[in-house]
């Protein structure tokens, strides 16, 4: 599974404002009508239940708002360019610099969206320059180029029921015997190396079950993949803690994965 993604995106570019002039039939002299450019599209991330995981940005990992449009004549605005909107899992953390600091949005729930990189400003047209002492001005200004931002995405995955234990515990086994998914099962430790969902259906309702990948000591320290497993862990409603009953020295096995999670985040 990929869970973590760096991307890059670029927001549109505003459109140049006009240098024009009315020039008509029944008006000869009309004056200055250049138009004001249209403001660049912005870059935004929403959450969407339809997407599952990250996997698509290791295909592409550059994005860009519409460019806006070049004011038009008789003081015409241009129109503003299209919003780029990449879909992300629910669950996904984004990270991206902002005013110097690193701003981080939790998209938690469906629809939820943040923009990430502004639209560049239009550029006024000469309609707007007029003044009392230039009354045909030859003067338009450019559009302003959109940010451009790098962005971290997490995937960090929303469950109803997390199970956890030791590695070859019968994690796997138990989300099989319950649900739809499949992982694979074997009798040696580390068999699972990334989370498995599965939807279980009782009584006419359903909840999701992950199958946490096997937790060892010092696990809260990146021991054995730890971080990339116990993150997981944080947005689960309720932990199901696996034990082995052929195991030896169960209580200490059970004391040493609570210890982890607990040192992994105290809150």
């Amino acid at each position: 599974m990929i869970d973590s993604v760096k991307i890059q995106v670029k927001a549109g570019a505003g459109g140049d404002g006009l240098v024009s002039f009315q020039r008509e039939a029944h008006n000869p002299q009309g004056g200055p009508s250049g138009g004001d450019g249209g403001g660049g599209g912005d870059v935004v991330i929403c959450s969407s239940k339809n997407i599952k995981t990250l996997s698509k940005f290791t295909k592409k990992r550059h994005f860009t708002g519409e460019n806006g449009m070049k004011g038009g004549t008789t003081k015409k605005r241009g129109s503003h360019g299209d919003n780029m909107t990449i879909l992300v899992p629910i669950g996904t953390e984004v990270r991206f610099k902002l005013d110097g600091k690193t701003n981080v949005v939790d998209l938690d729930s469906e629809g939820k969206q943040t923009t990430v990189a502004k639209g560049g400003r239009g550029g006024i047209g000469n309609a707007r320059y007029v003044s009392p002492t230039n009354q045909e001005p030859l003067l338009a200004e450019s559009g302003e180029q959109g940010q451009t931002k790098k962005i971290n995405l997490e995937l960090k995955l929303l469950a109803d029921v997390g199970l956890i234990g030791m590695p070859n515990a019968g994690k796997s086994s138990l989300l099989r015997s319950v649900s739809s998914a499949r992982p694979r099962v074997a009798n040696y430790p580390f068999t699972t190396l990334e989370p498995n969902l599965g939807t279980v259906t009782f009584k006419n309702q359903e909840f999701v079950m992950v199958d946490i990948p096997g937790l060892i000591k010092s696990a809260h320290k990146g021991v054995g993949l730890g971080h990339a497993f116990l993150k997981h862990v944080q947005r689960t409603r309720i932990l199901i803690h696996v034990v082995d009953g052929t195991a030896n020295d169960i209580p200490s096995k059970i004391f040493d994965i609570n210890e982890e999670i607990k040192l992994f985040d105290k809150q």
